[in-house]
């Protein structure tokens, strides 16, 4: 099946006009201004001057000349490694704190990739650490390396929780990998990753009790003292104390659950003093639905309308047995919200105009952030089938309202239409100014990793290319 026009299709009604679907809303608000890209260079400088700050005491402290021979070289890259091992837990756990600054500042998508990124420096750091210090101990007291681990073990304090803790890094570790993490449950794979605190607490006794820098009272463990203080509220305060304000003053409940298509539901909220939400078109919450199977566990979604004051809106692939169940939500059932998270929004745009590039269901996103983007912004919706296509009226609508160009890319990525239109020719011809706009993707794994490839055999500068992301 080649692309085609769906709008005489007849398809669905999209949202019932008692929640403000196409036949009960009015005109869309206009275009969010741009936030601009906020103190991200500020941050940077941050974490870098943070990470000098971090191994200065080790320069400081250590005479040249007592870095003669192997084993006491070893050493040496042994502490330095676990300054900065320490230093980059402690960044990492701040990531995974959930402040809004630190999103605002650094980017939605920015974030997760640091995060991915510094974890896999720390698990190498980690490792460094506990190798060079067991071969250069052993070196120095001529002792076996297997040896040198019982003697650490039993004759240091804390060592053995120190141990664990690095455990606990390599899992975390290996279960990022993506491969790994696909064939996990979610639930299980982030469960996983939040033994990252224990991580911290495990790790925290032996940094002051043996490290060289550390274990005297001074300046120096006064400061490692205050960073991970500010770290433990940071994550209380993101975790705990906002949500439970965010939770308590508008008490989400839902409100209906309608079927979008076969395996697509849409859930539709409402609460208290909705207009106060501070969403924007595009951002996700994590949802916690408050029944007897759903209330201990959080997966996060994106909104699919903007916000109105009145009602929240997600959208949601049946693909699992939580999202299965969501199905047979009831009216009234409590929802506990942590959010909205996401900088892939029409506020955080670098450009004027913009493409979006939808595959399934992931035009949710995409859709809400139709309602907040200047006129002139163009959509590309990749589905299998015509029965693949979501909220199909509410596009239409939003097109015509807001003045936006809608193509419906119909069939499989071999069949010839989707093969020329997602190509850098076929992109071209739809978007003659395509290098000059924001690209906006969101969908399944293979079509944006070919979409990327594609923008960027086109021309589209790497920055201007933004991809929904949606954990930390």
């Amino acid at each position: 099946m080649t692309y085609q026009d769906l709008r005489t299709a007849g398809r669905r009604t999209g949202a019932p006009a008692r929640y403000g679907g196409p036949s009960a809303a009015p005109v869309p608000p206009p275009g969010r201004p741009r936030r601009g890209p906020g103190g991200r260079r500020a941050l940077v400088a941050l974490f870098w001057l943070g990470l000098v700050a971090a191994v200065a005491p080790w320069w400081l402290d250590t005479p040249a000349g007592s870095l003669a021979g192997t084993a006491a070289v070893l050493t040496a890259a042994g502490q330095i490694t676990g300054l900065i091992a320490g230093y980059l837990l402690l960044v990492q756990v701040l990531m995974m704190s959930r402040l809004g600054v630190l999103e605002r500042w650094l980017g939605g998508e920015r974030l997760p990739r640091a995060h991915r990124d510094i974890g896999a420096t720390l698990l190498v750091a980690v490792l460094a650490h506990l190798s060079l210090l067991v071969v250069g101990y052993a070196g120095r007291q001529r002792n076996s390396v297997l040896g040198q681990v019982g003697a650490l073990l039993t004759g240091y304090e804390d060592m053995v929780s120190a141990f664990a803790a690095a455990g606990i890094l390599v899992v975390v570790g290996c279960t990022a990998v993506r491969g790994i993490r696909r064939r996990l449950p979610y639930e299980l794979w982030y469960h996983l990753h939040l033994t990252s605190y224990l991580a911290l607490l495990l790790g925290y006794g032996h940094q002051f009790s043996n490290g060289a820098q550390l274990y005297e009272p001074g300046p120096v463990r006064t400061g490692w003292v205050a960073a991970y203080l500010l770290v433990v509220a940071a994550l209380v305060w993101g975790r705990v104390l906002a949500p439970l304000h965010f939770n308590l003053r508008h008490r989400l409940r839902v409100a209906d659950v309608v079927a979008e298509s076969p395996d697509t539901i849409s859930i539709y909220l409402t609460g208290h003093r909705l207009n106060q939400i501070d969403l924007l078109g595009g951002q996700y919450f994590r949802w916690r639905f408050l029944n007897a199977g759903g209330w201990w566990q959080s997966h996060p979604f994106s909104v699919s309308a903007a916000a109105n004051g009145r009602w929240l809106r997600l959208t949601v692939k049946v693909v699992g047995s939580h999202t299965a169940d969501l199905r047979d939500l009831t009216p009234g059932t409590r929802v506990w919200a942590e959010g909205p998270s996401g900088t892939v929004t029409a506020a955080h745009r670098t450009r004027e105009r913009a493409l979006l590039i939808a595959g399934g269901s992931g035009i949710a996103p995409l859709r809400a952030m139709l309602e907040e983007l200047p006129p002139g912004a163009a959509l590309i919706y990749r589905a299998r089938t015509p029965a693949d296509v979501l909220m199909q009226r509410e596009l239409d609508w939003l097109a015509e309202a807001r003045g936006t160009a809608i193509w419906y890319v119909v069939g499989s990525r071999d069949d010839p239409g989707p093969r020329q239109v997602m190509s850098p020719d076929g992109l071209r011809r739809l978007v003659p100014d395509l290098t000059r706009r924001d690209v906006y993707l969101c969908g399944p794994d293979g079509l944006v990793e070919q979409a990327v490839r594609v923008l960027r055999r086109a021309g589209v500068p790497r920055r201007q290319i933004h991809l929904a992301t949606f954990e930390l």
